[in-house]
């Protein structure tokens, strides 16, 4: 990075693409969780990286960029599902105004895909139903395959935390799937 009057030896020294690169990953399983989908979290990771850059000069020292990334993540998602709120009101007033028009969807689907399709879309259901939190926390032990310790640098907060917050969630969500299998 180069020099600024006024920066800190520690905003010049941390490598900020690199950085946001290094921690894409985990960051994109968060947005996913909250924003709810796949279909906005390229849009929210734009917006997260535009806001680093944009707030370079309250960057952390390197070793806390993790938890501050974590929390422009969260912010930058809540903005999102805010303006995507907004747009789908205007598009169900829309909506209202056409007809729908009718699909044939008489094509058959394998007994196998159509039972996998149903997990799945009674895991997303049951995941839906939690807390953000402990979706989180969930997806990023087991969608990214990530140790306590690993959440636990990145998201600030201690080992045992972890522990006791990944406990509760899969309890909780034991609890969410029975209610929506039943």
């Amino acid at each position: 990075m180069s020099s600024r009057p006024g920066g800190s030896a520690v905003t010049q020294n941390l490598d900020l693409p690199m950085a946001l690169r290094q921690h894409d990953r985990w960051l994109r399983t968060i947005v996913y969780s909250r924003v709810g989908g796949a279909e906005g979290v390229d849009d929210v990771m734009q917006e997260v990286a535009l806001a680093a850059v944009q707030q370079r000069e309250k960057l952390p020292e390197p070793g806390r960029i993790a938890p501050w990334l974590y929390r422009v993540a969260v912010r930058q998602s809540l903005l999102y599902r805010r303006k995507a709120g907004r747009r789908r009101k205007l598009v169900d007033a829309f909506a209202q105004q056409k007809p729908a028009v009718e699909h044939d969807a008489t094509a058959p689907d394998p007994l196998g895909w159509l039972l996998a399709k149903e997990r799945a879309r009674l895991l997303h259901t049951a995941l839906a139903r939690l807390a953000r939190r402990d979706r989180e926390i969930l997806l990023l032990k087991y969608a990214e395959d990530w140790s306590y310790k690993q959440i636990a640098e990145h998201l600030g907060v201690s080992e045992s935390a972890v522990e006791t917050r990944l406990h509760r969630a899969r309890a909780r969500l034991r609890t969410e799937l029975a209610v929506v299998e039943g």
